[in-house]
């Protein structure tokens, strides 16, 4: 990535009055949890963070946004299309992918939506206790008008207590629109 568009992507959050704070990664693989998403102005300043820090991760997002005429653009900044409207084995499918790799960050936004929602998709938990990666927390926060990755979890198995961790860290983060923000809590399963 040219320096130029580095500077660029710095300078407009600078400008529009946003700053950052990146903690670079502790390990070639992992997952970067992005909480609260409660507007579409998440997703352009995400990319403007990710783009102006270099940092080499990719974002999942719904297969429906990956149509003409944006699909290359977003394949191009990192864009990772995922089918949510059936089951596939994603998360062992993911899993595989990231022992592959050499590197693999990936984004994603467990609200699965900027609307509210009492649960977060379990997904990413299962993906970072399968694949034995940290989980980078990602915040926009709408208060402070910062943008950033801060600390790196490890998740335990234990629901509760690493729900717990995601609730005190995200505390004080302030969304764009506070009550489409979803609880941090997962659906309970059948047994």
């Amino acid at each position: 990535m040219t320096q130029i568009l580095r500077k660029a992507c710095l300078g407009l959050l600078r400008l529009f009055g946003w700053r950052t704070s990146l903690t670079w990664p502790p390990e070639p693989r992992g997952l970067i949890m992005v909480y609260p998403h409660t507007s579409n102005w998440d997703f352009p300043l995400g990319v403007l963070f990710k783009l102006g820090h270099d940092l080499p991760a990719h974002w999942m997002g719904k297969d429906q946004m990956f149509r003409w005429p944006f699909r290359r653009l977003l394949l191009a900044i990192g864009g990772l299309p995922i089918n949510r409207r059936e089951r596939t084995g994603f998360v062992a499918a993911m899993a595989e992918e990231m022992r592959r790799r050499d590197w693999l960050w990936i984004a994603v936004a467990p609200e699965g939506t900027r609307s509210h929602g009492e649960y977060l998709k379990s997904g990413f938990y299962q993906l970072a206790l399968a694949a034995d990666v940290p989980i980078g927390l990602g915040y926009i926060d709408y208060g402070r008008k910062q943008v950033g990755i801060d600390r790196y979890v490890r998740m335990t198995g234990n629901e509760e207590q690493d729900l717990q961790v995601l609730r005190d860290f995200y505390a004080t983060i302030q969304p764009r629109k506070p009550g489409n923000a979803g609880g941090l809590k997962f659906r309970q399963r059948e047994p």
